[in-house]
Protein backbone atom coordinates (compact mmCIF):
# COMPACT_ATOMS: atom_id res chain seq x y z
CA UNK A 1 0.00 0.00 0.00
CA UNK A 2 1.32 3.47 -0.82
CA UNK A 3 1.72 6.14 1.63
CA UNK A 4 1.13 9.40 0.65
CA UNK A 5 4.05 11.73 2.15
CA UNK A 6 3.79 14.72 4.45
CA UNK A 7 2.93 17.67 3.38
CA UNK A 8 6.17 20.58 4.20
CA UNK A 9 5.06 23.21 5.82
CA UNK A 10 7.04 25.07 8.06
CA UNK A 11 5.82 26.98 11.43
CA UNK A 12 6.16 30.52 10.41
CA UNK A 13 4.57 30.10 7.07
CA UNK A 14 1.31 28.35 7.95
CA UNK A 15 -1.59 30.16 6.26
CA UNK A 16 -3.36 31.49 8.64
CA UNK A 17 -7.26 30.03 7.72
CA UNK A 18 -6.02 26.05 7.13
CA UNK A 19 -4.87 25.90 3.39
CA UNK A 20 -5.23 22.60 2.92
CA UNK A 21 -8.01 21.65 4.63
CA UNK A 22 -9.97 24.20 2.61
CA UNK A 23 -8.36 23.01 -0.60
CA UNK A 24 -9.37 19.22 0.63
CA UNK A 25 -12.76 19.73 1.45
CA UNK A 26 -13.56 21.93 -1.81
CA UNK A 27 -11.78 19.44 -4.28
CA UNK A 28 -13.62 16.46 -2.29
CA UNK A 29 -16.96 17.91 -2.74
CA UNK A 30 -16.30 18.43 -6.57
CA UNK A 31 -15.24 14.99 -7.26
CA UNK A 32 -17.66 13.35 -5.19
CA UNK A 33 -21.10 15.86 -6.49
CA UNK A 34 -23.29 13.65 -8.73
CA UNK A 35 -22.92 13.97 -12.51
CA UNK A 36 -25.66 16.01 -14.01
CA UNK A 37 -28.05 13.34 -15.45
CA UNK A 38 -29.63 15.12 -18.73
CA UNK A 39 -28.54 13.85 -22.23
CA UNK A 40 -26.14 16.22 -22.77
CA UNK A 41 -23.98 14.52 -19.89
CA UNK A 42 -24.30 11.21 -21.40
CA UNK A 43 -21.52 10.21 -23.32
CA UNK A 44 -21.23 8.34 -26.55
CA UNK A 45 -18.70 5.83 -24.80
CA UNK A 46 -21.97 5.01 -22.27
CA UNK A 47 -24.51 4.38 -25.34
CA UNK A 48 -22.37 2.10 -26.70
CA UNK A 49 -21.84 0.06 -23.76
CA UNK A 50 -25.98 -0.10 -23.40
CA UNK A 51 -25.64 -1.56 -26.90
CA UNK A 52 -25.35 -5.47 -26.25
CA UNK A 53 -24.52 -6.37 -30.72
CA UNK A 54 -21.87 -4.42 -29.49
CA UNK A 55 -18.71 -6.55 -28.67
CA UNK A 56 -17.48 -5.01 -25.45
CA UNK A 57 -13.73 -5.03 -23.93
CA UNK A 58 -12.73 -6.81 -21.53
CA UNK A 59 -12.34 -4.30 -18.26
CA UNK A 60 -9.73 -5.46 -15.70
CA UNK A 61 -10.36 -5.99 -11.88
CA UNK A 62 -11.12 -3.05 -9.70
CA UNK A 63 -7.96 -4.36 -7.60
CA UNK A 64 -6.12 -4.30 -10.84
CA UNK A 65 -7.14 -1.54 -12.44
CA UNK A 66 -6.10 0.52 -9.28
CA UNK A 67 -2.71 -0.81 -9.52
CA UNK A 68 -2.43 0.24 -13.39
CA UNK A 69 -3.51 3.73 -11.51
CA UNK A 70 -0.48 3.37 -9.30
CA UNK A 71 2.03 2.78 -11.45
CA UNK A 72 1.38 5.50 -13.98
CA UNK A 73 1.72 7.72 -11.27
CA UNK A 74 5.12 6.29 -9.94
CA UNK A 75 6.15 6.53 -13.48
CA UNK A 76 5.01 10.20 -14.12
CA UNK A 77 3.08 8.94 -17.58
CA UNK A 78 -0.02 10.19 -19.05
CA UNK A 79 -3.33 8.71 -20.40
CA UNK A 80 -5.27 9.01 -22.95
CA UNK A 81 -9.35 8.94 -22.43
CA UNK A 82 -13.08 10.42 -23.06
CA UNK A 83 -14.43 12.69 -20.89
CA UNK A 84 -17.96 10.95 -19.27
CA UNK A 85 -19.85 13.91 -18.04
CA UNK A 86 -19.15 17.08 -15.99
CA UNK A 87 -20.28 18.76 -11.89
CA UNK A 88 -19.47 22.48 -11.45
CA UNK A 89 -16.04 21.51 -10.14
CA UNK A 90 -14.55 20.19 -13.41
CA UNK A 91 -14.75 17.18 -15.52
CA UNK A 92 -15.54 13.29 -15.01
CA UNK A 93 -13.33 10.54 -16.16
CA UNK A 94 -14.05 6.60 -16.50
CA UNK A 95 -10.76 4.94 -16.84
CA UNK A 96 -10.58 1.19 -16.24
CA UNK A 97 -13.91 1.44 -14.66
CA UNK A 98 -12.54 3.97 -12.14
CA UNK A 99 -14.09 7.45 -11.75
CA UNK A 100 -11.67 9.96 -12.26
CA UNK A 101 -11.84 13.88 -11.74
CA UNK A 102 -10.10 16.72 -13.62
CA UNK A 103 -10.33 19.92 -11.51
CA UNK A 104 -11.07 22.81 -14.14
CA UNK A 105 -8.20 24.51 -13.06
CA UNK A 106 -6.30 21.52 -14.26
CA UNK A 107 -7.62 21.72 -17.89
CA UNK A 108 -6.03 23.92 -20.81
CA UNK A 109 -7.31 27.15 -21.55
CA UNK A 110 -10.67 27.45 -19.30
CA UNK A 111 -12.23 30.56 -18.89
CA UNK A 112 -12.33 31.57 -15.50
CA UNK A 113 -16.21 32.35 -14.54
CA UNK A 114 -17.97 33.42 -11.36
CA UNK A 115 -21.05 32.43 -12.61
CA UNK A 116 -21.93 28.90 -12.34
CA UNK A 117 -24.03 28.17 -15.36
CA UNK A 118 -21.23 30.18 -17.76
CA UNK A 119 -19.07 27.31 -16.05
CA UNK A 120 -21.57 25.07 -16.34
CA UNK A 121 -21.60 25.98 -20.23
CA UNK A 122 -18.09 25.99 -20.59
CA UNK A 123 -17.49 22.47 -19.13
CA UNK A 124 -20.56 21.07 -21.64
CA UNK A 125 -17.62 21.77 -24.24
CA UNK A 126 -15.47 19.30 -23.20
CA UNK A 127 -18.32 16.47 -23.62
CA UNK A 128 -16.81 13.21 -25.46
CA UNK A 129 -13.47 14.96 -25.94
CA UNK A 130 -10.54 12.94 -25.67
CA UNK A 131 -8.04 14.52 -23.41
CA UNK A 132 -4.23 13.61 -22.47
CA UNK A 133 -4.17 13.42 -18.38
CA UNK A 134 -1.20 12.91 -15.65
CA UNK A 135 -2.64 11.47 -12.84
CA UNK A 136 -1.78 13.86 -9.85
CA UNK A 137 -3.53 12.77 -7.06
CA UNK A 138 -4.51 9.20 -6.02
CA UNK A 139 -5.36 7.20 -2.79
CA UNK A 140 -7.43 4.18 -3.65
CA UNK A 141 -8.85 3.46 0.14
CA UNK A 142 -10.78 7.05 -0.44
CA UNK A 143 -11.71 6.21 -4.37
CA UNK A 144 -9.66 9.23 -4.93
CA UNK A 145 -8.05 9.72 -8.93
CA UNK A 146 -7.68 13.46 -9.37
CA UNK A 147 -6.01 14.22 -12.98
CA UNK A 148 -4.31 17.15 -14.52
CA UNK A 149 -4.13 18.13 -18.56
CA UNK A 150 -2.37 20.47 -17.55
CA UNK A 151 0.81 18.38 -16.09
CA UNK A 152 0.76 16.12 -19.07
CA UNK A 153 2.16 19.22 -20.93
CA UNK A 154 5.29 19.32 -18.52
CA UNK A 155 8.00 16.19 -18.47
CA UNK A 156 8.77 14.55 -15.37
CA UNK A 157 12.46 15.32 -15.11
CA UNK A 158 11.32 19.09 -15.75
CA UNK A 159 8.43 18.63 -13.10
CA UNK A 160 11.37 17.41 -10.26
CA UNK A 161 13.54 19.98 -10.81
CA UNK A 162 10.48 22.60 -10.46
CA UNK A 163 9.93 20.59 -6.92
CA UNK A 164 13.29 20.62 -6.50
CA UNK A 165 13.85 24.99 -6.69
CA UNK A 166 10.51 25.33 -4.86
CA UNK A 167 11.14 25.49 -1.20
CA UNK A 168 9.03 27.11 1.71
CA UNK A 169 10.11 30.72 2.14
CA UNK A 170 11.19 31.57 -1.41
CA UNK A 171 9.64 34.32 -3.86
CA UNK A 172 8.58 32.81 -7.08
CA UNK A 173 7.31 34.21 -10.26
CA UNK A 174 4.21 33.21 -12.19
CA UNK A 175 0.98 33.43 -13.97
CA UNK A 176 -2.45 33.33 -12.72
CA UNK A 177 -4.56 30.79 -14.74
CA UNK A 178 -8.16 30.53 -12.99
CA UNK A 179 -10.02 31.98 -10.13
CA UNK A 180 -12.46 29.92 -7.93
CA UNK A 181 -14.30 31.13 -5.08
CA UNK A 182 -11.40 29.77 -2.51
CA UNK A 183 -8.72 31.07 -4.57
CA UNK A 184 -6.40 31.98 -7.52
CA UNK A 185 -4.22 29.23 -9.21
CA UNK A 186 -0.59 30.26 -10.51
CA UNK A 187 1.34 28.51 -13.27
CA UNK A 188 4.98 28.47 -12.01
CA UNK A 189 5.94 26.72 -15.53
CA UNK A 190 5.19 23.24 -14.80
CA UNK A 191 3.35 23.03 -11.69
CA UNK A 192 0.68 24.72 -10.63
CA UNK A 193 0.17 26.21 -7.19
CA UNK A 194 -3.13 27.87 -5.36
CA UNK A 195 -2.98 31.18 -3.42
CA UNK A 196 -5.77 30.84 -0.80
CA UNK A 197 -8.37 33.71 -0.80
CA UNK A 198 -6.88 34.39 3.02
CA UNK A 199 -3.91 34.60 1.32
CA UNK A 200 -4.68 37.27 -1.35
CA UNK A 201 -4.56 40.55 1.00
CA UNK A 202 -3.72 41.25 4.75
CA UNK A 203 -7.54 43.35 4.11
CA UNK A 204 -10.78 41.54 3.74
CA UNK A 205 -11.44 39.81 -0.25
CA UNK A 206 -14.99 38.66 -0.93
CA UNK A 207 -13.67 36.92 -4.28
CA UNK A 208 -9.91 36.92 -6.01
CA UNK A 209 -10.97 39.14 -8.77
CA UNK A 210 -10.58 41.45 -6.12
CA UNK A 211 -7.01 41.50 -5.88
CA UNK A 212 -5.94 40.14 -9.30
CA UNK A 213 -6.85 39.10 -13.22
CA UNK A 214 -6.92 35.77 -15.15
CA UNK A 215 -3.31 36.00 -17.09
CA UNK A 216 -1.47 38.17 -14.84
CA UNK A 217 2.09 38.24 -14.17
CA UNK A 218 2.65 38.14 -10.18
CA UNK A 219 5.24 37.09 -7.44
CA UNK A 220 4.34 35.09 -4.51
CA UNK A 221 5.72 33.52 -2.00
CA UNK A 222 5.95 29.76 -1.41
CA UNK A 223 4.21 28.54 2.06
CA UNK A 224 4.52 24.92 1.56
CA UNK A 225 4.99 22.26 -0.65
CA UNK A 226 3.67 18.46 -1.35
CA UNK A 227 6.05 17.53 -4.32
CA UNK A 228 3.99 13.88 -3.85
CA UNK A 229 0.68 15.30 -4.82
CA UNK A 230 1.77 18.65 -6.45
CA UNK A 231 0.56 21.11 -3.93
CA UNK A 232 1.98 23.94 -3.58
CA UNK A 233 0.59 26.80 -0.90
CA UNK A 234 1.48 30.18 -2.31
CA UNK A 235 0.98 33.74 -0.75
CA UNK A 236 0.50 36.85 -2.07
CA UNK A 237 0.29 38.84 1.36
CA UNK A 238 3.44 37.78 2.60
CA UNK A 239 5.19 39.69 0.33
CA UNK A 240 4.59 42.70 2.91
CA UNK A 241 4.95 43.24 6.09
CA UNK A 242 1.39 42.92 8.34
CA UNK A 243 -0.02 46.39 8.89
CA UNK A 244 -1.76 45.07 12.13
CA UNK A 245 1.40 44.23 13.65
CA UNK A 246 1.86 47.79 14.59
CA UNK A 247 -1.88 49.28 14.18
CA UNK A 248 -1.63 49.56 18.15
CA UNK A 249 1.39 52.15 18.14
CA UNK A 250 0.34 54.23 14.61
CA UNK A 251 -3.48 54.67 15.64
CA UNK A 252 -5.27 55.76 19.14
CA UNK A 253 -8.91 56.75 20.09
CA UNK A 254 -9.91 59.85 18.85
CA UNK A 255 -7.51 60.14 16.24
CA UNK A 256 -8.96 61.89 12.97
CA UNK A 257 -7.60 59.76 9.75
CA UNK A 258 -8.95 59.43 6.18
CA UNK A 259 -9.18 57.25 3.72
CA UNK A 260 -11.19 55.57 0.99
CA UNK A 261 -14.75 54.16 1.20
CA UNK A 262 -13.56 50.20 0.33
CA UNK A 263 -16.91 48.40 0.54
CA UNK A 264 -20.80 49.15 2.20
CA UNK A 265 -22.31 46.48 3.43
CA UNK A 266 -25.87 46.59 5.21
CA UNK A 267 -24.11 46.72 8.60
CA UNK A 268 -21.87 49.85 7.91
CA UNK A 269 -18.87 50.60 5.54
CA UNK A 270 -15.33 49.53 5.27
CA UNK A 271 -12.60 52.55 4.86
CA UNK A 272 -9.24 51.94 3.30
CA UNK A 273 -6.58 54.18 5.76
CA UNK A 274 -3.48 52.23 4.21
CA UNK A 275 -2.27 49.80 1.78
CA UNK A 276 -4.05 46.60 2.75
CA UNK A 277 -5.71 47.81 6.08
CA UNK A 278 -9.19 48.83 6.28
CA UNK A 279 -11.04 49.88 9.42
CA UNK A 280 -15.13 49.37 9.92
CA UNK A 281 -17.49 52.43 10.42
CA UNK A 282 -20.59 49.95 11.78
CA UNK A 283 -23.90 51.67 10.92
CA UNK A 284 -24.69 53.08 14.27
CA UNK A 285 -21.41 55.72 13.86
CA UNK A 286 -22.57 56.65 10.19
CA UNK A 287 -24.68 59.67 10.79
CA UNK A 288 -27.19 61.43 13.15
CA UNK A 289 -30.59 60.12 12.52
CA UNK A 290 -32.74 57.79 10.65
CA UNK A 291 -31.55 56.33 7.19
CA UNK A 292 -32.47 53.38 5.24
CA UNK A 293 -29.08 51.81 4.29
CA UNK A 294 -25.51 52.65 4.78
CA UNK A 295 -25.41 53.67 1.04
CA UNK A 296 -27.52 56.38 1.75
CA UNK A 297 -24.93 57.93 3.84
CA UNK A 298 -21.67 56.84 1.63
CA UNK A 299 -20.67 54.89 -1.32
CA UNK A 300 -17.90 53.39 -2.36
CA UNK A 301 -14.63 55.51 -3.54
CA UNK A 302 -15.65 58.27 -1.22
CA UNK A 303 -12.95 59.74 0.47
CA UNK A 304 -13.84 60.59 4.12
CA UNK A 305 -12.54 61.66 7.25
CA UNK A 306 -13.15 59.47 10.33
CA UNK A 307 -12.76 59.33 14.50
CA UNK A 308 -10.83 56.17 15.82
CA UNK A 309 -12.99 54.76 18.20
CA UNK A 310 -10.73 51.78 19.05
CA UNK A 311 -8.02 49.42 17.86
CA UNK A 312 -6.94 46.14 18.73
CA UNK A 313 -4.53 45.05 16.60
CA UNK A 314 -4.30 41.04 17.92
CA UNK A 315 -8.13 41.02 16.97
CA UNK A 316 -7.36 42.52 13.75
CA UNK A 317 -10.42 45.22 14.31
CA UNK A 318 -10.32 49.14 13.78
CA UNK A 319 -13.81 50.76 14.69
CA UNK A 320 -14.17 53.92 13.14
CA UNK A 321 -16.90 56.85 13.51
CA UNK A 322 -18.40 59.04 11.21
CA UNK A 323 -20.41 61.21 13.80
CA UNK A 324 -19.72 64.60 14.45
CA UNK A 325 -16.81 65.26 11.95
CA UNK A 326 -17.01 68.01 9.66
CA UNK A 327 -15.91 68.12 6.26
Amino acid sequence: MHKEPTPISPPQLVADESFWAALFTQESANALATPPTDDQCVTELETMDSDLSLPTAVEPSREDAWQMAWELFDADETIETAVAGFNKGGLLINWHGLQGFVPASQLIDFPPHRQEAERTRALQQWQKKVLRLKIIEINDEQNRLILSERAALVKADERDELFRNIVPGKRVQGEITNLTDFGAFVDLGGAEGLIHISELSWSRVTHPTDVVQPGQKVTVRVLSVDPGNGRIALSLKRLKSDPWQTVDERFQPGQIVEGVVSKVVNFGAFVQIEDELEGLIHISELAEGAFLHPRNVVRCGQMVRARVLYVDGAAKRLALSLRGISG
